[in-house]
């Protein structure tokens, strides 16, 4: 792995194969490891460049008290100009699906394609009022229930009210995806996981309607129905946008159904052909 020095904190990246950038950015209390099918998918092609956002993964805690999801594209962009990196194609996993979503918002032309797996534009993924968030906020009871249990029991109460909601596995229908999660979750302090939540929590996404660049959102088909109506209306809202469900896998689709996953991809990109 390489490093880039932040102004309050060290970013973790890894870059594999040469060709047109493939930049992957994974979900929320993972880390770059998650994307490993896709790196050695697409690693003979394209320089894939996998990193682990603050907070996760060998990139850690870094100083502010304060996450968000622009904090983290401020540290994607800064990753590009370090490597000088040109049209790169973007893949994010939920959280860091945010983190496409905002590059995108801010650069709508400058990716040569997005790849959305476990899509979400906000969390919870459904329309507040508007001023409403921060009173409804779960973070108090959230700190109290990381300060009492710690990360994991944390994550796994989190996932049970998913599945009370869903009747559905969710977060994967792996055994071994799940316990790989898991214990990347345990890999992340109290105060990192609060930080990592509160920057999901805050995010009001905004319109994508002049958004250019083609863009593919890929659901599992236990994926929460609300998660996959919002990926369908981020389709419908770019102006290049195509919906792909995959049976058999949750939210975590690209490690649940890595060959579809991949073939997915690669069919977007136009290098379906390839091994």
């Amino acid at each position: 792995m390489a490093e880039l020095s932040l102004d309050d904190g060290t970013l973790w990246y890894e870059t594999r194969g040469d060709g047109q950038p493939l930049v992957c950015i994974h979900g929320g209390w993972m880390n770059g490891q998650a994307w490993t099918p896709q790196v050695e998918r697409f690693a003979d092609e394209y320089q894939v460049i996998t990193l682990d956002v603050r907070g996760h993964g060998r990139t850690g805690a870094t100083e502010p008290n304060r996450y968000s999801i622009e904090l983290f594209t401020d540290d994607l962009e800064a990753l590009f100009s370090e490597l000088d990196l040109e049209e790169p194609i973007l893949c994010g996993l939920s959280l860091g699906s945010m983190v496409v979503q905002e590059f995108l918002d801010r650069h709508p032309d400058r990716a040569a394609g997005a790849i959305l797996g476990g899509a979400v534009r906000s969390m919870p993924p459904v329309d507040l009022p508007s001023g409403m968030k921060p009173f409804l906020s779960p973070l108090p009871a959230l700190t109290t229930s990381l300060s009492m249990t710690g990360t994991k029991a944390t994550f796994r109460s989190m996932l049970s009210s998913i599945r009370a909601t869903t009747g559905e596995q969710w977060l994967s229908v792996n055994p071994g995806v799940r316990t790989t999660a898991m214990e990347a979750v345990g890999d992340i302090s109290r105060d990192e996981f609060r930080k990592v939540f509160g920057a999901l929590y805050r995010y009001e996404p905004s319109s994508l309607s002049h958004v250019e660049t083609p863009t593919l959102v890929i659901h599992g088909e236990q994926e929460a129905p609300l998660v996959k109506r919002q990926g369908r209306d981020l389709v419908s809202e770019v102006t290049a946008g195509e919906h792909v469900e995959l049976a058999d896998s949750g939210h975590l689709v690209n490690q649940d159904r890595p060959n579809a996953f991949n073939s997915a991809t690669a069919a977007f990109l136009g290098t379906d052909s390839a091994a």
